[in-house]
């Protein structure tokens, strides 16, 4: 089996807020951008790497979602314990230094992880957590 990973889904509550996030810190660039409805579905990616791609949602856009389960993720975003995502790099410190230097929420600065890895990890305008690992 040859499975890779192509699309992923975070939830955005300010579509402009997550654009200067994943375009402007994260230099992401934009393959998407759709509105209906007063809502947004903006799909970014990383440059020369069309194969992967993450869509920002608006967390509502579910007609199966209840008004009590849109409160809980509305609350759980503003935690920031509703979404994550993982992402990697090469140089962890650069990288670091770059997000930082942007304005991205810290969570974590460059740790030594008992489990093996070596990471960060900020939190987007959504309040999802983006951890990156160094790849090594």
């Amino acid at each position: 089996m040859d499975l890779t990973i192509h699309t992923s889904f975070l939830p955005h509550v300010d579509p402009d807020a997550s654009l200067a996030f994943y375009r402007d810190i994260l230099g992401f660039e934009i393959r998407n951008d759709v509105g209906f409805g007063g809502m947004r579905w903006i799909t970014v990616g990383p440059a020369g790497r069309p194969g992967t791609s993450i869509v920002l949602q608006p967390p509502a856009a579910d007609p199966g979602v209840t008004e009590d389960e849109r409160r809980t993720i509305a609350e759980m975003m503003a935690k920031g314990t509703y979404a994550v995502i993982t992402l990697a790099t090469a140089d962890l410190d650069g990288t670091f230094d770059r997000l930082q230097a942007g304005g991205a929420e810290v969570v974590q600065e460059p740790t030594e992880q008992p489990y093996g890895i070596r990471d960060c990890a900020f939190r987007d305008p959504a309040g999802n957590l983006i951890r990156i690992n160094e790849v090594r």
